[in-house]
């Protein structure tokens, strides 16, 4: 009789806070792979669908409570867990880090966030889940507006550009981006303005929820 193939849900969520981008990882408590770390994940119980399963293993494994996760990619080659056959179904999403308190149980000994570019070695094959995350994070900010929500409630235009520099890992034409970000009407400016450096004070902005999204149902495209 041939081996059952198991079914593992796993969950990469991003963070970002002042330029930088860091990733959401978990101490494992147990074998395989032992004081390693990974990305928070675990095996799909029976009586819940996939989307319940990374909520709650996230909850569980680093006290997390995110309120949208988008399905990345399935993974299931040969050898990718030693304790068998599992396939896994990964996830992505992009959060504020301070948004909520790290608590680690179950599974997990530790969750800690870790900064993309200085990464711990992973276990299974979370470094190819993680690569492919984030290219599909880089590629769906070029044709959707997404990330506003991780700026605070009224920011210079500056704050969106370092944003966009910071997940695109390159620098953008800042004219241009302006002209798109502005024809897309999703910034309200403000009657505000703060001083930033020794230039002239600038204008504050707000982010539209309800033109923002509109267009990201649109599937909008806007390419940087």
């Amino acid at each position: 009789m041939k081996n059952k193939i198991q079914l593992t849900v796993d969950a990469v969520v991003f963070g970002y806070d002042s330029g930088n981008i860091s990733v959401l990882l978990v101490k494992r408590k147990y074998e395989p792979f032992k004081d390693g770390w990974a990305l928070p994940g675990g095996f799909v119980l029976e009586n819940e669908n996939l989307e319940q399963a990374v909520q709650r293993e996230l909850s569980e494994e680093t006290g997390a409570k995110i309120n949208y996760l988008e399905q990345l990619y399935t993974f299931g080659d040969l050898g990718r867990d030693p304790r068998g056959r599992v396939v896994s179904v990964a996830y992505f999403g992009l959060v504020k880090p301070n948004a909520f308190k790290l608590t680690a149980s179950t599974d997990a000994k530790k969750a800690e966030w870790f900064d993309i570019k200085r990464l711990p070695k992973l276990a299974f094959d979370h470094k190819k889940i993680l690569k492919i995350a984030i290219e599909r994070l880089q590629g769906k900010i070029t044709y959707e507006p997404i990330g506003f929500e991780l700026l605070d409630k009224k920011f210079p235009f500056s704050d969106l550009e370092k944003l966009y520099t910071t997940l695109l890992d390159r620098e953008i034409d800042r004219r241009n981006f302006k002209k798109k970000i502005t024809s897309l009407k999703v910034l309200d400016e403000l009657d505000e303005k703060v001083s930033i450096g020794r230039g002239r004070p600038a204008s504050l902005f707000s982010f539209n929820k309800k033109r923002y999204f509109q267009l990201k149902m649109e599937g909008i495209i806007f390419e940087i």
